[in-house]
């Protein structure tokens, strides 16, 4: 899965009063900081231990794809559930439950003794993410206000960066060092320590009587489940069998149910239909779904053909995604302030292409070959191109539907970019079956594919989008 996934709200374009910090500034920061960076890293150090966990559980093809979609499975469905549950309940008590529940999970996963209770327990570490993810931003946009609030965001933007970069080769280094479990384990102090801080510190706020969308969260999530298990079983067997295709039909007539029932609940639903009116947010849909669920591929599928094909330790494994996550933190602030100049139009567009281009520079991957020239080109051209895209597309989504749906759009996309992953790594069992030289031919056919689709994505945000500095959008509502 990608650890950039567009949730931080843009930059502000308009000069703020002055607004003084509220008390306790650095203690909600810290709070929050501590909270998400649960997910950052959990959602980047897992793809290191995969080999290491398969071994030790037995787990085969969809074993090891399982271990990272049943953790963005309940991720991606209820993320817009844990927002609205905040405002709902109140953002503090849903980040202490959150945290408190991925902390528990996490224990649990260090201790499983087989595969089915490790994936359990990811399921649950996903749903602590969904509930405490969007609700330490939301903490930050009610505590802070005007420039405050800017640069807070910032610094909690930062701090999942750093997460991002640190999870691989930290995750490598304790699979080395302690094994596998050591990686879940680390997550208890840190979950801890937010705990402890929030509940001290961060004030409560909700915004309202608003009631929950059940009904969209349960289709939500079966629907998720059905596809992603269908396009894991057709996968990792190498074809269509009847229980594919009748998984695939039973999963795309809940997603229409779920359409039907987000249409009759109107106002009170978790996906608004009316944000589909505007033609660029559904453009902006279809690029992050297309460009993450291509990064998402590569994230899981690069650290496994180095470690199974190139014999990297975990450590080196992890090192090799370093240079990708610290591109994009050194490059996004700077895209950040280009788009405010130019708007969103032209780095959305070019970005994902120059990220096509990268993945065609890994087709030349040889993980038995020097990591400088065979994957690094590939990664550093991937990464400028990320770069380009991640900021901007923030502001893109939130200037592409009315006031109304800002909050709900921002959250429906974040989901869309991890429901991109969960499906690429459903689909990655084709690669992850195979072994020796059929492993590295397989994984250049996935960077082919990955190419096709980051450049799809790039034409669908030029053809959908108005060149309008600002990055207000033709056609929002």
């Amino acid at each position: 899965m990608s650890q950039f996934e567009p949730d931080a709200p843009p930059r502000a374009t308009a000069r703020y009063e002055a607004e003084p910090a509220p008390p306790n500034a650095g203690w909600i920061l810290a709070a929050t900081m501590l909270a998400s960076s649960l997910a950052f890293i959990d959602g980047s150090v897992t793809n290191v231990a995969l080999p290491s966990i398969g071994r030790d559980l037995d787990g085969g093809t969809a074993g090891l794809q399982w271990i990272v979609n049943a953790y963005l499975l309940p991720l991606s469905a209820l993320l817009l559930v844990g927002g609205a549950a905040g405002d709902h309940f109140g953002r503090r008590r849903v980040l202490v439950i959150g945290t408190a529940l991925f902390a528990v999970a996490s224990l649990l996963c260090a201790i499983a003794p087989s595969l089915p209770l490790l994936l359990a327990a990811r399921a649950l570490q996903g749903v602590g993410a969904a509930l405490l993810m969007p609700n330490s931003l939301g903490i930050l946009g009610s505590a802070f206000k005007g420039e405050s609030r800017g640069r807070a965001v910032g610094t909690w933007a930062s701090a999942g960066a750093v997460a991002s970069a640190v999870g691989p080769p930290l995750g490598g280094w304790l699979v080395g060092a302690a094994g596998w479990r050591a990686i879940f384990l680390i997550n208890v102090p840190v979950a801890l320590a937010a705990i402890a801080i929030a509940w001290r510190y961060v004030e409560e706020s909700a915004e309202g009587e608003q009631p929950l969308d059940v009904p969209g969260a349960i289709l939500a999530t079966l629907a998720l489940g059905v596809l992603t298990w269908s396009l894991t079983l057709w996968s990792s067997h190498h074809g269509a069998s009847p229980q594919v295709w009748a998984g695939l039909g039973m999963g795309l007539v809940l997603l229409c149910v779920f359409v039907w029932v987000e249409h009759r609940r109107d106002g009170n639903a978790m996906m608004p239909l009316a944000m589909f009116a505007s033609r660029p947010f559904v453009g902006l849909t279809l690029l992050t779904f297309l460009l993450y669920g291509a990064l998402g591929g590569l994230l899981v599928l690069l650290p496994y053909l180095l470690i199974v094909g190139g014999n990297y330790t975990p450590l080196q494994a992890g090192l090799a995604l370093l240079p990708f996550s610290l591109v994009i933190g050194a490059a996004s602030r700077l895209m950040g302030r280009t788009t405010e100049r130019i708007g969103p139009r032209l780095p959305l567009t070019i970005g994902p292409i120059v990220t096509g281009l990268g993945f065609l520079l890994l087709v030349r991957v040889d993980p038995a070959a020097s990591y400088w020239t065979s994957v690094l080109p590939g990664m550093l051209v991937i990464a400028v191109g990320m770069a380009g895209a991640v900021a901007p597309l923030t502001t893109a989504v939130l200037s592409s539907v009315d006031g109304r749906h800002t909050g709900t759009a921002s959250g429906f996309n974040s989901a869309i970019a991890r429901t991109g992953g969960l499906i690429a790594t459903a689909l990655a069992g084709a690669v992850i079956a195979q072994s020796g030289v059929a492993l590295t031919g397989a994984f250049r056919s996935a960077a082919v594919l990955a190419a096709t689709l980051a450049g799809a994505s790039g034409c669908i945000a030029f053809f959908t989008m108005a060149a309008d500095r600002t990055g207000n959008a033709d056609g929002a509502t």
